[in-house]
């Protein structure tokens, strides 16, 4: 039988561990081991008889390795997990499977475009104490579920701040080492209760104590489910926690000490789960007495072999390990918790360690008026992310695609959008090349005499002395026209506003006061503007004083002007991806906005192409704005990297005119 052959990244103990897990495991093998110091001592002690390879990337390109065990510290996981799917290698990756729920996605991005298995070591999910407690409460043996305690902590003595448990350069503390096992568990029998293979909850409350560092010493947390069901976790590196998983349910509660080594060591458990009611005990053991690390050896091992993404349940499916980083993300939120190596002045490459590369790839450059650069033909809006680490993995994917058009509004993330950008460019060194736009002046703070204040508070946070398109971001009917052109004029020629300018969510008559008042009076006219447009039409305003230019009357305008317009809700917010039919229960959103018979004949039209092109109808949405007559820009705000190259398939098609207008007009 042909064995699936194993090679480690980080021999240290835990990898010992897992050599033990493949010597049980009937599928897999160890084949070698690579490290940085193939001299170092106790190798030959802790893997006696493994080929020893030099150097990671050695490793990687050896054609005798299937898969990867990786265990070196959190910080280089998603690193070599990406680097192994470009590779072609499958992964199990040691917890956590990387730093956070946008790293996880970007290394499962990796591997679903390699077609390769990844998945993340929480061994004891494989353990058979597992498959026997989640029985025992689908049963109902101790009733209705109604409460979790679970904790995972023991003490280092004292405070090492050079200790990878401890330094924020290593992503040290106790949550990310040992509070995914608790948060797990929960999860785990939360979903059991729902028939589910796990469980998200509703509402995460999370606190810590925190070192020196900055990093958490010992921490708890709430957990809520959709079902009333509470969890209480809490982890600790400075504290000797009891360790027993407690289930309380209606009819009495289950004990089970020591979970993650079915209370055992690294070794052997046997699994011992105890079911207490009416004061008796009744102790119940799986009685398992192979290696603990063997069934997550042998699960990895045939998942690939039969040619399987993921583990089955109950290991941590992609999903699973998705919804506990988000967990863990909040409980560190809540925590204050942001690790050194997450900051922009130390995350200075991507997120697999490389410097950033040239901004070339599948998105076309285009000459806009007034621009002396030349701008992607889309742009980027990333308003929704929290963080540096999470946002930069997104901003640099775009411009590795050839997106250089960044989209920022004083108002975005209560400032923290500008100042994400800011921290990027800068330690990109790609501030020349960008194109960013920026916007002021939204509700109710619509007034010509803050633009000059708020675009100056915009450029600091942006790190920069110029934007080079800028929007009024909404107007008032209450001022005159010219005063808001008098107010731009002045921003450009103080040099703050290098290129176009214009109004967000003005009409087109607005538009022409303002340029015939410019040119009347020898300021800059306005050159742009960022209203709604898309091929379903906007029929209810989707915020109040949004304006579309999707009539058929809005759009000859910007054919007659020639005015460029950087079209948001460009895809219709999901219009053309709901593709259920009209079901007045969709989202109010939707319904209020988008559904009409004409909306949903373009729709139907939509898709009808988009099978005839091999594509999906959110592509044709997409191409359909980008083959306008007029100089149009959408605005596109993936969250995810499969989100960003779904949408920039629409690349791949090149509307006619004639196709333009039966999309339109059928």
């Amino acid at each position: 039988m042909t064995k699936i052959r194993w090679g480690i990244i980080g021999p240290g103990s835990i990898a010992k561990a897992f050599r033990g897990g493949l010597e049980n495991a009937r599928h897999g093998v160890l084949a070698a081991i690579a490290t940085r110091d193939p001299n170092k001592p106790g190798l030959a002690t802790d893997f006696p008889g493994i080929r020893v390879v030099k150097g990671y990337d050695a490793l990687l390109a050896d054609p005798e390795i299937d898969a990867i065990y990786i265990a070196v510290p959190h910080t280089g996981h998603a690193e070599w997990a990406i680097k192994a799917a470009e590779a072609g290698k499958h992964v199990l990756v040691e917890k956590p499977l990387a730093l956070s729920v946008h790293e996880i996605d970007a290394v499962l991005h990796a591997h679903r475009k390699a077609g390769t298995f990844a998945g993340e070591a929480f061994m004891y999910r494989l353990h058979p104490q597992v498959g026997q407690l989640i029985e025992l409460i689908k049963s109902g043996a101790i009733g209705e579920v109604r409460m979790i305690q679970s904790s995972f902590g023991f003490s280092m003595g004292k405070f090492q701040p050079q200790h990878r448990l401890f330094a924020s350069n290593l992503a040290g503390g106790g949550i990310l080492d040992v509070g995914g096992y608790p948060v797990s568990m929960a999860r785990l029998i939360a979903g059991a209760t729902l028939g589910r293979p796990f469980a998200d909850p509703v509402k995460v409350a999370g606190t810590a104590k925190l070192n020196e560092q900055g990093t958490d010493d010992w921490a708890a947390a709430i957990l809520t489910f959709e079902n009333g069901i509470v969890a209480q976790v809490a982890c600790a590196v400075m504290a000797n926690l009891d360790n027993v998983l407690r289930i309380h349910g209606s009819d009495g509660r289950i004990e089970v000490p020591d979970f993650w080594f079915a209370n055992g060591n690294r070794d052997q458990g046997l699994g011992r789960i105890d079911v207490i009611k009416d004061g008796k005990t009744e102790t119940l053991s799986v009685n398992e007495t192979r290696h603990v690390y063997s069934f997550e050896a042998e699960a990895a091992s045939l998942a690939i072999k039969e040619g399987r993404s993921e583990f089955n349940a109950p290991g941590m499916s992609w999903a699973d390990s998705l919804g506990n980083a988000r967990v863990l993300d909040q409980w560190r939120r809540d925590a204050g918790i942001e690790f050194s190596i997450e900051k922009s002045t130390t995350r200075t490459r991507t997120l697999d360690n490389r410097a950033l590369g040239p901004n070339s790839g599948i998105i076309p450059k285009r000459d806009i008026p007034g621009l002396a650069k030349k701008a992607s033909a889309v742009a980027l809006g990333f308003e929704d992310f929290k963080t540096f680490s999470s946002g930069a993995i997104l901003l640099d994917a775009f411009w590795e695609q050839g997106g250089n058009l960044f989209d920022t509004a004083f108002i975005y993330g209560g400032g923290y959008t500008e100042q994400l950008f800011g921290e990027w460019q800068k330690s990109r060194g790609v501030r020349e090349e960008a194109v960013l736009i920026g916007k002021g002046a939204h509700s109710p703070l619509v007034y010509p005499d803050v633009i000059a204040k708020q675009l100056s508070q915009s450029l600091d946070r942006l790190q920069t002395d110029y934007v080079d398109v800028y929007f009024m971001h909404r107007d008032n009917l209450d001022v005159p026209v010219g005063e808001f052109v008098d107010a731009m004029d002045a921003e450009v020629k103080a040099g703050r506003i290098r290129g176009p300018y214009g109004g967000s969510n003005w009409t087109k008559e607005r538009m022409d006061e303002a340029i015939a008042y410019a040119r009347a009076n020898g300021k800059t006219p306005p050159q742009a503007l960022s209203n709604n447009f898309a091929l379903a039409e906007m029929l209810d305003p989707i915020w109040a004083g949004c304006v579309t230019a999707s009539t058929p009357d809005f759009k000859q305008w910007l054919i007659d002007r020639q005015v460029t317009n950087f079209s948001w809700s460009s895809q219709a917010r999901g219009f053309f991806t709901n593709l259920a039919g009209r079901d007045k229960r969709d989202n109010e959103e939707l319904v209020r906005v988008w559904y009409n018979d004409q909306n949903f004949g373009r729709r139907d039209r939509a898709i009808e192409l988009a099978h005839q092109l091999g594509h999906s109808p959110i592509h044709v949405a997409l191409a359909y704005v980008l083959a306008q007559p007029f100089p149009s820009v959408p605005l596109i705000g993936p969250r995810r990297l499969v989100e960003l190259e779904d949408s920039l398939r629409a690349f791949e098609i090149k509307l006619t005119p004639e196709q333009v207008n039966w999309l339109e007009q059928g």
